[in-house]
């Protein structure tokens, strides 16, 4: 499994639980970043260098709570992300080199009741996943550089998309919470002005919110993606 974000935390607000789920049952998933985050942060005195820094080790010390050891940071810059032929390569490059059965990104397509949810950054990372997915990563003709590299091509049978509008799975993550609030609680550069009971209400308002929309009995917690068939 491959999870494709745009952001560091990006994976941890929406797709944690998910995350320490599948980790606990044996299941190999790695994290590509597409950015850096030295956009992200609230203090003005810490350089943006090494604010890009601070964010790289937060997503490693994230990814380790839920069981992830594999962290890919493709170094893009924050805030200015576009679905460039550039960047599908480097996401297919990313995908030959893993081989992974099914990736899990960010929707590309604006969600207008939950606009946080579809910075332009996520909606890029989404749209270039999604065309490295079909077809860049499984046409050994798409980027012949890859090949060049030693990358052969690779089908990704399955894409579960995050943020979107259209959510059609939903994940029990009930079990899982507790790993998805230690995983944020690493970012602290992002997360630290919350107060914390306030902050981790919420999140469990959003999980309650979609168990109810996947008819999961009350005090459930989910998350929701929209399942996308490659194969």
């Amino acid at each position: 499994m491959l999870v494709v974000t745009a952001h560091p935390d990006d994976v941890d607000f929406g797709m944690a639980g998910t995350v320490a789920r599948w980790t606990a049952a044996g299941i190999e998933v790695s994290y590509c970043i597409v950015t850096d985050g030295d956009a992200g942060g609230f203090d003005a005195s810490i350089s943006r260098a090494d604010m890009a820094a601070l964010r790289q080790r937060e997503q490693r010390a994230a990814a380790a709570a839920v069981g992830v050891d594999h962290v890919v940071f493709l170094g893009y810059p924050d805030g200015r992300v576009t679905p460039t032929l550039e960047l599908r390569r480097d996401v297919s490059r990313v995908i030959r080199q893993l081989t992974p059965t099914w990736v899990l990104t960010q929707s590309p397509v604006r969600n207008f009741e939950r606009i946080f949810a579809s910075h332009p950054d996520h909606l890029a990372v989404g749209e270039a996943t999604l065309c490295a997915v079909y077809p860049d990563a499984r046409n050994q003709f798409a980027h012949p550089e890859l090949l060049a590299e030693g990358w052969r091509e690779h089908t990704v049978q399955e894409v579960w998309l995050a943020g979107g509008p259209n959510e059609n799975v939903f994940v029990d993550v009930s079990d899982t919470f507790e790993r998805k609030l230690q995983a944020l609680a690493c970012h602290r550069s992002q997360v630290s002005h919350h107060e914390p009971a306030a902050f981790e209400e919420r999140l469990r308002g959003w999980g309650r919110a979609k168990a109810a929309a996947a008819g999961m009995p009350e005090g459930r917690l989910a998350e929701g993606f929209q399942r996308v068939p490659t194969g």
